[in-house]
């Protein structure tokens, strides 16, 4: 975030909680500051200042989107129906929601997650929405991988990328699957609202848009087939998500060829995240991060079309 921005982003966050004139008794918090958005906090209002070449046109559509009758009780709706523009960033706001309590992951809410998740995948998708973006952003990890330099953990991830479908690499269009899709989905992503302890709801419209929507079952399948998501904990995801009816994957029986391709892309762009924050950071990888790697390098074995369980 540029040093001119955040003080203007916390400015914009203070003016849409008060009116004028109206004195002011909270503090502001800088609730993430990342490469791809910022996002302030003050009192019951947050801010958000997208990543730098936003679509100014796309991200009012998905405002529209997130804000339409349709999807209420889904997606947190925005307190108003356009971004502003910002020292050249596209700023959105929302009401405050309580998130996920990641020193509680017996509480993690899978099941709503999931339930969400399929409600979202339910609902016809309107005309002139963008397509989802999860794709996309594989890329770009992928890209921050090749610019960060070498790193001898490279090699099996690049090649794993390379395995996968053009269209699961943003080099093709989507299979027309015309999905309402979130894009992104992981547990960081879904708030209690009104907070604190109203029903869950899903938040951040970046990626949403219309695709596969086994993209956003896939981090939890990545994570499951990884061995980092104990056996429990998806078999909660995925029996939730099946029961609400969700598209994705068979009401019943093996779900492994719908997820397969996906769970390989989001395990390599995690990987390829993981080796770029590394070198920029100058530290070793930890050891999360290297079975995120070697479940890349394992993908090999068995090529995505053959594949019939958690090959990753």
């Amino acid at each position: 975030m540029t040093a001119d921005v955040l003080p203007a982003l916390t400015a914009g966050a203070r003016t849409a909680a008060h009116p004028a004139g109206t004195p002011c008794t909270h503090h502001e918090s800088v609730l993430a500051d990342r490469r791809d958005g910022t996002v302030v906090r003050h009192g019951d209002t947050v801010a958000k200042a997208h990543a730098p070449g936003t679509d100014p046109a796309e991200l009012s559509r998905r405002l529209e989107l997130a804000a339409h009758p349709a999807l209420t009780g889904i997606l947190l709706a925005p307190l108003r129906p356009k971004p502003v523009d910002l020292h050249g960033r596209l700023v959105t706001f929302w009401p405050y929601g309580t998130p996920v309590d990641p020193q509680t992951p017996e509480a993690a809410p899978w099941e709503a997650a999931a339930t969400l998740l399929a409600r979202l995948h339910r609902t016809p998708a309107p005309d002139g929405l963008p397509p989802m973006r999860g794709p996309a952003k594989a890329a770009r990890a992928i890209a921050r991988l090749r610019t960060a330099g070498p790193h001898p953990a490279a090699a099996p991830v690049l090649r794993a990328w390379a395995a996968l479908p053009a269209w699961a690499r943003a080099e093709a269009p989507m299979p027309p699957a015309g999905t309402l899709c979130h894009g992104d989905l992981h547990l960081g992503q879904l708030v209690r609202h009104p907070a604190p302890t109203g029903p869950w709801l899903l938040i951040d419209v970046d990626d949403l848009g219309v695709g596969v929507p086994t993209w956003d079952l896939a981090r939890p399948a990545a994570w499951y087939a990884c061995g980092l998501l104990p056996p429990d904990e998806w078999t909660r995801f995925l029996t939730a998500y099946q029961r609400a009816g969700g598209p994705a994957v068979p009401a019943d029986g093996d779900p492994w060829r719908a997820l397969d391709v996906t769970a390989r892309a989001l395990t390599v762009q995690t990987a390829a995240l993981a080796i770029a924050k590394s070198v920029a950071e100058e530290r070793p990888l930890d050891e999360v991060q290297q079975a995120v790697i070697d479940a890349c390098d394992r993908m090999r074995a068995v090529p995505p079309e053959l594949a019939q369980g958690p090959t990753a």
